[in-house]
């Protein structure tokens, strides 16, 4: 079974890299509620190597998408503040340049693929007007030229009749489509790094796979590194090559897809493989859900903040935070109970 299960992962062309393009330190960013501060984003570091695919995935309100919003320079001020850390990319920490510069990095330098396209694109805008806008700031192309370019990029992510689509305003295309614009937009100034925020979450099965599957074609071809943000365990299964395991603000786990989804050692990430239905097992299986909710982020328990959900937790989980740390020369975890939680469950998952 081991064998079947590893072979589902796209990990074996790894890129292999001498320097991160993205570097994300200790990114700290909060927001402040008539309930006191919130810290969305705990201390938060990874990397981002070219040509890559790095997963963020956790459940809703665990910090993805601020982390990306935070990279991008975008959390509203206020209410929201980004407090500490460092987010290096090609060397240039982006949270110190001025927001002039930060502006020629967004689009040129890094694309983000929004959650919800509706509400992204601007419904009064034409598609064409909206391709050829970053086109005409970052590439100086205008007229026809910027056009032809619009119209070559509705082209590459798949939209027929490329040309008149440019007339067309967002209301008119399906959801399939205005993601396939979103695409093209990110994608226009050829970014060398790709965010995808919950992309695919608002469409169907199948189109969900054509946009999963285009974005892959198009990050390969042009060597652009993807950072894909979900709460879809599958689509990171397929299709990244290293992933980070997000709850309440901070990094659980790390590594590799295949080393985590095989050998998954924080409680949250069992927790998580053990919610998704499997092909391997009968039908007749429950599944196993984790137990309580997600904790209120302006009153965190004390210790671990899986603590109160955590089937191995102990009396050092109360009393003190694990840090995130290497684990046996493989992923990183910040869990106490490592070795329990892997001994434990290891070969069942496998």
């Amino acid at each position: 079974m081991k064998r079947q299960m590893a072979s589902s992962f796209m990990t074996t062309n790894s890129p292999t890299i001498s320097s991160p393009l993205l570097q994300v330190r200790n990114l700290r960013t909060s927001f402040g509620t008539p309930d006191g501060k919130i810290t969305a984003v705990a201390g938060v570091s990874f990397d981002v190597n070219p040509g890559e695919t790095l997963g963020l995935v956790g459940e809703s309100g665990c910090g993805k998408s601020v982390s990306a919003l935070s990279i991008m320079r975008l959390v509203p001020n206020p209410p929201g503040l980004i407090e500490d850390g460092e987010v290096l990319f090609e060397g240039v920490d982006l949270l110190k340049i001025s927001d002039k510069e930060m502006e020629s990095v967004r689009g040129a330098g890094i694309g983000m693929i929004f959650q919800e396209p509706m509400s992204s694109l601007n419904p009064v805008l034409t598609i064409g007007r909206q391709i050829t806008e970053p086109l005409g700031v970052h590439l100086g192309l205008g007229g026809a030229a910027a056009e032809s370019r619009a119209a070559e990029l509705l082209e590459m992510v798949g939209i027929a009749d490329s040309r008149r689509r440019l007339d067309d305003h967002p209301h008119q295309l399906s959801g399939g489509q205005r993601q396939r614009v979103m695409i093209a937009i990110a994608l226009s100034c050829e970014p060398k790094l790709l965010i995808a925020d919950e992309a695919t979450t608002a469409l169907d099965v199948t189109i969900q796979a054509q946009i999963l599957e285009l974005m892959k074609n198009l990050t390969s071809q042009t060597s652009t590194a993807l950072l894909i943000i979900t709460h879809n365990l599958g689509i990171i299964a397929r299709y990244a090559d290293r992933l980070n395991v997000m709850y309440a603000g901070k990094i659980r786990e790390s590594g590799t897809a295949e080393q985590v989804y095989l050998r998954p050692n924080h409680p949250y990430t069992v927790g998580l493989l053990n919610s998704v239905p499997r092909l391997d097992r009968p039908s007749t299986d429950r599944l196993d859900p984790i137990e309580g909710e997600i904790p209120d982020p302006a009153n965190l328990p004390t210790g671990c903040a899986f603590r109160p959900r955590c089937r191995w937790a102990t009396a050092q989980c109360e009393t003190v935070e694990p840090d995130l740390e290497q684990y046996e020369d493989r992923q990183m975890v910040a869990c106490f109970e490592a070795k329990t939680v892997s001994d434990s469950v290891g070969v069942a998952l496998q």
